[in-house]
């Protein structure tokens, strides 16, 4: 082959992959943002924003058939103030502007959490900790304000067995911790919505009973909570029988309900027989929202090439509703008919 022709054919596949490679492939039947608007449900995704950049089929995707979107990282803490009063809104920004594009709404995770702080926040006295909490949340959420109308401002206070978790947070302020953190969410973007973010809390548990009395507490004490968000990381295990009831008797508070982070992890490898089972499970977790008349319901993650269950869980995977070439499971043909498609 002639020198020209070998630079001219790596020329145009280098302009490919900078344009995002290929196309993605229509999903049959109705996007599930249309069929879930018919039902006054909002349906998201959690992103991630390096991929989006260099995958234009994974941005298609995203664009087309969810109409909320969740920065799988680029929002927390780790990532936007990796050191002290250094604030890196780059990342974050390039998903808020896609979002915006696609018309999309964007639910913003986190502002505090125990997990993927920088070290230096881990290091601070009670006093310095509560001064860089005040700073971190006036400047993310001032940042955004009008952009982000959703915060999940506490993620994961409460122990499996039903305590407050063990966090620097707690363990330097106390679980006043929390009101602090939705009163300053609060007075950085009084419209945003507000909630508090558990995993493991999806049935009637140790950890639920924990989190209803701290989420009564902060209603009775007039702190500017909006909702909680339920996460719902399930297997082949299947639903706990009461979350439909649990769901509902933190909604009979007068808060919004949200399904936040579902995904449903399957052991490798999977084969037909699995892959039926995750579907019913996903069908579930879709009827069980709509039923406790949820404002909205989020896929962590929505093809299998992008799943932290993959990633961080050896043996399992294969847990979203698109394969790693982004063709639907029967999980996405369930979730359409749940959607009334």
């Amino acid at each position: 082959m002639a020198l020209g022709v070998v630079v001219v054919i790596a020329v145009l596949c280098a302009i490919w992959v900078l344009r995002g490679g290929a196309d993605a492939e229509p999903l049959p039947g109705q996007p599930l943002r249309t069929l879930a608007k018919a039902k006054g449900l909002e349906i998201g995704t959690a992103v991630r924003g390096d991929h989006a950049k260099r995958n234009r089929a994974y941005r298609q995707t995203i664009a087309a058939q969810f109409s909320t979107v969740t920065p799988e990282n680029e929002m927390k803490w780790e990532q936007i103030e990796p050191e002290r009063g250094e604030f890196e809104f780059g990342p974050a920004d390039d998903i808020v502007d896609r979002a915006r594009e696609a018309k999309q709404k964007i639910r913003g995770h986190t502002l505090v959490w125990h997990f993927q702080l920088p070290g230096w926040v881990r290091e601070l006295g009670p006093r310095e900790l509560e001064a860089a909490m005040r700073t971190h949340i006036a400047e993310v959420v001032g940042h955004f304000k009008g952009d982000v109308g959703v915060w999940d401002v506490v993620n994961e206070p409460v122990s499996d067995r039903g305590g407050l978790r063990p966090s620097v947070f707690a363990r330097r302020l106390g679980e006043d911790f929390i009101a602090l953190a939705f009163r300053l969410a609060h007075r950085a973007d009084p419209d945003a919505k507000l909630y508090l973010n558990e995993i493991g809390a999806e049935g009637i548990n140790a950890k639920s009973d924990r989190l209803y009395e701290i989420v009564s507490r902060l209603k009775r004490d007039g702190v500017p909570i909006d909702g909680v968000g339920f996460q719902f990381h399930a297997n082949l295990d299947g639903l706990p029988d009461d979350h439909v009831a649990n769901l509902q008797r933190f909604a009979a508070l007068g808060l919004d309900i949200a399904i936040t982070e579902a995904d449903v992890g399957v052991p490798l490898p999977p084969d037909g027989q699995k892959l039926d089972h995750q579907a019913q499970i996903y069908e579930q977790i879709v009827r069980g929202c709509l039923t406790v008349t949820c404002r909205s319901l989020t896929f962590w993650g929505f093809t299998d090439s992008r799943s932290w269950i993959s990633e961080t869980q050896p043996g399992m995977g294969a847990a979203t509703l698109l394969t790693d070439k982004l063709a639907p499971k029967p999980a996405f043909g369930a979730v359409q008919r749940a959607l009334g498609g």
